[in-house]
């Protein structure tokens, strides 16, 4: 049974950290997540050098409208030479909304995410615009991401803000007490990412894995030296955990973030249709295998 607390975040489809991802296996990933009972997907401007994703995703959703959850993103960009830049003018955010909306064929989103400040643009400036396209009925509700609090909290003071994005995992709490209670105060939506650290925590890369040319993830600081053995050894014994409770360590680690105070759901990446079939298997746990999981996690 599928959780409800599972969206499909769309990054991975888009082709431009995924090595090798195709328009068939895109589709394949979309039409097993649905399969599957997920009904909420997580897209953006920015995903894909030609709005690859917001152009699959609308294939799945225009024509039953009512049975999907879409959420989008606007404020980043690709420049012709594939470089990418933050821009939260008024007219960006209204011109990328506009034609993410186009590109999906749809009239409306769920949720409109400002997808991250813009240091160059006064953050009320961004704000006033979102609540023009929520006034012109191009969104329902309003979120931001990629925020600190105080972002949000001046946000907020300009535009009614129903939700947020920020990262989760096993190894990165920060943000539980920083953002997540704040948002869970003020009745907000959370949604968060990077429950599965880039990969790491889905138990699939081995402690000798060679990541491919181009790759970004070796350049994180947890994916070196003393910080990764110690993840790989809490792996191990997350692993044998999931035997016990029939749950493969993605699995466990998804559902720890869903299972935390004030998070509304987990943003999972997938490009092949088994990894989104898995994923969608996570759920909320039961008190004894979140206690599990903690112990395994703090030693």
């Amino acid at each position: 049974m599928h959780s409800p607390k599972i969206v499909l975040g769309l990054w991975p489809i888009a082709g431009i950290t995924t090595i090798g991802v195709t328009d068939q296996d895109a589709r394949a990933t979309l039409r097993a997540a649905i399969d599957a009972g997920i009904t909420t997907f997580d897209t953006a401007y920015s995903y894909g050098y030609d709005g690859e994703s917001d152009r699959l995703l609308g294939e799945f959703v225009r024509d039953d409208r009512d049975r999907f959850t879409v959420m989008g993103k606007v404020g980043q960009r690709w420049t012709e030479d594939r470089k990418r830049i933050v821009d939260g003018s008024p007219r960006q955010l209204t011109s990328d909304a506009e034609e993410s909306l186009r590109r999906m064929g749809i009239d409306a989103m769920d949720t409109l995410f400002l997808h991250s400040p813009d240091p160059n643009v006064p953050l009320e400036e961004s704000a006033g615009a979102m609540q023009r396209l929520q006034a012109r009925g191009l969104c329902k509700r309003i979120g931001i991401c990629n925020a600190t609090a105080e972002q949000i909290d001046q946000f907020a003071g300009h535009v009614a803000t129903d939700a947020i994005q920020c990262p989760l995992n096993l190894v990165q709490r920060e943000n539980q007490s920083t953002l997540i209670q704040p948002a869970m105060a003020a009745g907000r939506e959370v949604y968060v990412f990077w429950t599965l650290m880039k990969g790491l925590l889905a138990g699939k890369i081995t402690r000798d894995h060679v990541f491919p040319e181009g790759d970004s993830r070796p350049g994180y600081a947890i994916f070196q030296g003393e910080t990764r053995r110690r993840i790989h050894d809490a792996i191990d014994r997350l692993s044998e955990l999931g035997r016990q409770v029939d749950q493969s360590v993605a699995q466990l680690s998804i559902g720890w973030a869903i299972s935390q105070p004030g998070v509304t759901a987990a943003l999972v990446g997938a490009r092949r249709e088994e990894q989104i079939r898995e994923l969608a298997g996570a759920r909320v746990m039961p008190p004894e295998t979140l206690a599990a999981v903690e112990q395994i996690v703090e030693a």
